[in-house]
C-alpha cells in the first residue's frame, strides 16, 4: 500500500537548533497512527515541520504522492493535510458558528454547509451553543470545537495534536472512543499524544518519539511485548 504520508529521514528544528534527527515514518490511507513520547520529545516540532510552520532542514515529507517540504503551510492546508493543534486554539471572541465556518475558509468552501451539518451531527453538544462563545465553552467542549473546525476542511489527513490534554478522566475516554470513531469512518489521522496506554487501545501502528528521534516502532501488540517500551511509558 502507497503512504499517503511519508517522511524520510526529517531534520528541523530552530534557529541552528536540531531538534528533529532522522524522523522516518508513514501513515497510510485509513489508517490511525499514535505518535507517542513524553513532554520535549519533539512532538510539536514534527507536526509543525508536517505542517509547514517549521522549515525542513534535511530529509523529505510526501504528502498524496506529492513532495511537499519546503512548502508554504496555506499550500499544505488546501492539499488536505489538516492539523488540530496542541491547546484547541479556538477564537474565545467568536461564536461556536464562525469558528466551525473558519475551518472552511481556504479549503473546502463551496461545501461548508453540508459539512457543518455533518460536523453537527458528531458533536451534537456543539449545535447547542451554535451562538455561545467560543471562550466560554469547557475544555471539553472547546477540544471537541477545535476538531470540529478541522473536520470542516474535508482533511484527507487529520494530525491531532494531544487531544486529551488538560481533560477530566471521563472526558478522556470519551475523546479516545471520539477518535477511534472517526477512524471508522475511514479518516486517516496522525494522533499525536502523551496518553501512551489509550492512544495504544485504538492504533493500528504506533511511533514512540524520544530526544527527537524514533525509538520504538510497530503495532500495539509488538509494542506492548518489549520490556523496555513497558518500563519506560507505562510503568509496568
Amino acid at each position: 500500500m502507497n503512504p499517503l504520508l511519508q517522511v524520510q529521514a526529517l531534520q528541523s528544528g530552530y534557529g541552528q537548533v536540531n531538534i528533529l534527527r532522522g524522523i522516518s515514518l508513514q501513515v497510510c490511507k485509513g489508517e490511525l497512527i499514535a505518535l507517542l513520547g513524553s513532554n520535549g520529545a519533539g512532538k510539536t516540532t514534527l507536526n509543525n515541520t508536517l505542517c509547514g510552520l517549521i522549515k525542513t532542514c534535511e530529509g523529505h515529507i510526501y504528502f498524496d504522492g506529492q513532495e511537499i517540504s519546503g512548502l508554504h503551510y496555506k499550500e499544505i492546508v488546501k492539499r488536505g493535510l489538516i492539523q488540530v493543534p496542541e491547546g484547541r486554539k479556538t477564537f474565545p471572541n467568536l461564536s461556536v458558528l464562525e469558528n466551525l465556518q473558519l475551518g472552511a475558509y481556504s479549503r473546502a468552501s463551496q461545501n461548508r454547509q453540508i459539512n457543518l451539518e455533518k460536523v453537527l451531527l458528531i458533536f451534537p453538544r456543539l449545535k447547542e451553543r451554535l451562538a455561545q462563545l467560543a471562550g466560554t465553552m469547557s475544555g471539553g467542549e472547546q477540544q471537541m470545537l477545535a476538531i470540529g473546525r478541522g473536520l470542516m476542511a474535508e482533511p484527507i489527513l487529520l494530525i491531532l495534536d494531544e487531544p486529551s490534554l488538560g481533560l477530566s478522566p471521563l472526558l478522556v475516554q470519551e475523546m479516545f472512543e471520539l477518535i477511534h470513531a472517526l477512524k471508522k469512518t475511514g479518516l486517516s489521522i496522525l494522533l499525536v499524544e502523551q496518553n501512551v496506554a489509550q492512544s495504544l487501545e485504538i492504533a493500528d501502528r504506533a511511533y514512540v518519539l524520544e530526544n527527537g528521534e524514533i525509538r520504538f516502532e510497530g503495532q500495539p501488540k509488538e509494542l506492548l511485548k518489549s520490556d523496555a517500551m513497558r518500563q519506560a511509558y507505562l510503568g509496568v
